[in-house]
């Protein structure tokens, strides 16, 4: 158990680069235009492999992050 929350850990001081900004005046800095990112990615292959059903990794894809904790924290 301690293994998932060190990667859930890892993951998360990641990510906090992303969103993590400083304002200049006169300077707008876009970290992610469009596309899907990689919450979203993680999201939906973890939900297909584990309830093989396209709507639900959908739904789980949308929420991104809230899923993986939620997967990571109860993964048997």
């Amino acid at each position: 158990m301690k293994k998932h929350y060190s990667i859930l850990l890892f993951i998360l001081f990641i990510s906090l680069d992303a969103f993590a900004h400083t304002e200049t005046i006169g300077i707008n800095n876009t970290v992610v235009k469009s596309g899907i990112g990689l919450g979203s990615v993680l999201a939906v292959v973890t939900s297909w492999d584990r309830n093989k059903s396209i709507l639900l990794a959908i739904i789980h894809g949308v929420f991104s992050w809230l899923y993986v904790i939620y997967f990571a924290l109860t993964q048997k």
